[in-house]
């Protein structure tokens, strides 16, 4: 069997064993061991599976994941997020939609904060999802907001696809983040215009809610959230002036939560254990995965796919265009069966080297592929943001409905894609004018 033909076999394997559901890290690491003991030797292999682990997690470019990690986890045991939606709906309950819309806002700002769309969508359905049902906003739509705005938290930044991303890519996180920024907010705006048109058509689908708040409760609102727009700012700005680096912003980031958590006087026992078991618990998740995928691209670029792919693409005088399209079609495809880091990990040894071979913009490529792989943390059968929204709410919504709601933010999703992709500027203007 020829080096290309193991690498082809090698890969068909991996997704088998994945649809499986043998963990994802695992899946990689145990057929990238045995396809390079193939190609070389078992004893070759095992040298390699040995010291990679190492020199991976001694990457100093890394630690920005376990720290944006933590400022996270700290902002939401310390309940600093709490009152995202209560303010919110204060400000945007009376445009056709309010509740709808102010869950979209809700969720940005969350995303911006946890870096995680799980987390974002878990938190907020449980706060957002039950206060549309009580004002008979439509099941669907109500479940479907907090489902498709909970994926924001894998573009706003800081997210950890992005520094993920960055790493495989050897792209600057910095711009990464930054050219996040534009392409985050116009995927929340254009939600939110679909809210409201939609509303507008038909009142039934989202009733008016008749808040009258006072300027007294605005401002009592805006006191309780001023922290996560001081600790998002506080990041990006820096990030954005060259005053600390991206891997340096996880710190500034957690010590940022952690004294704000304390001048609220949130800053328990409790709070930080909370905090940091769940640091622990992701780091650890993510790191194995990645240690995987570290194994996995020395595997493929032994075998030779992705230079048989980059030259079969070159050969064939494939567009930009058709490229995105086809990498557009594995990404939604495999994203309706494998988790946001899994895919994105799996597939990077493969359409990296295609990427670079066409001389595509690696920063508006990172954003790219992230908002593929935002749909497919919604896309159907398995739709990982609609199993937490069902799980969180429980007997309040049908699987189904949730599913059917979705569909329209799916849409949008396009939408949004496509101006991405045509309009690259979206992406590349904020970091091009970074120090």
């Amino acid at each position: 069997m020829s080096n290309l033909a193991i690498g082809f076999t090698g890969l068909g394997i991996a997704l088998f064993l994945m649809a499986l559901r043998m963990p994802i890290g695992a899946a990689l690491g145990l057929v990238s061991f045995i396809g390079i003991g193939m190609i070389l030797n078992l004893k070759a292999a095992w040298g390699i599976v040995t010291a990679v682990p190492f020199n991976f997690v001694g990457d100093w470019n890394l630690t920005a994941a376990p720290m944006f990690l933590l400022m996270g986890y700290v902002a939401s045991a310390a309940g600093l997020t709490t009152g995202l939606f209560r303010a919110m709906r204060l400000f945007l309950s009376r445009l056709p939609g309010g509740l709808g819309v102010a869950g979209v806002a809700a969720c940005a700002m969350f995303a911006a904060a946890s870096g995680s769309s799980v987390a974002t969508a878990s938190a907020m359905a449980r706060i957002a999802t039950p206060e549309m049902l009580r004002y008979k906003y439509d099941p669907g739509l109500a479940s479907g907001v907090v489902a498709a705005s909970g994926t924001l938290g894998s573009l706003i930044p800081p997210s950890i696809l992005l520094v993920l991303f960055g790493y495989f890519a050897e792209v600057s996180i910095g711009q990464l983040f930054i050219a996040g920024i534009i392409p985050g907010i116009l995927s929340a705006l254009i939600y939110m215009a679909m809210i409201v048109g939609r509303a507008t058509v038909n009142p039934k689908l989202a009733p008016p809610v008749d808040d009258h708040p006072t300027s007294a409760e605005m401002l009592s609102a805006l006191r309780e959230i001023w922290p996560l727009p001081v600790l998002i700012s506080g990041v990006l700005a820096g990030i954005f002036m060259g005053v600390f680096t991206p891997t340096e912003a996880g710190a500034v980031g957690a010590f940022l939560a952690l004294v704000i958590a304390a001048v609220n006087g949130r800053l328990t026992r409790d709070v930080l254990k909370t905090a940091f078991l769940q640091t622990l618990s992701g780091t650890a998740g993510i790191f194995i995965v990645v240690i995987g995928t570290v194994l996995l691209t020395r595997f493929m670029a032994l075998s030779g796919v992705p230079g048989f792919l980059a030259d079969s693409f070159i050969a064939w005088g494939t567009s930009d265009l058709m490229i995105i399209l086809l990498i557009a079609v594995l990404y939604v495809v495999l994203g309706m069966f494998v988790d946001s880091i899994g895919l994105m990990l799996l597939t990077l040894p493969i359409v990296l080297p295609v990427v670079r071979e066409a001389g595509m913009d690696l920063v508006w490529f990172g954003i790219v592929v992230v908002k593929l792989l935002e749909i497919g943390l919604i896309t159907p059968p398995v739709g990982l943001n609609v199993y937490v929204i069902k799980g969180a709410l429980g007997n309040l919504v049908r699987l189904q409905d949730v599913f059917r709601g979705v569909l329209w933010f799916i849409a949008m999703d396009v939408v949004a894609l496509g101006l991405i992709v045509a309009f690259p500027a979206l992406s590349l203007w904020l970091p091009s004018l970074m120090r």
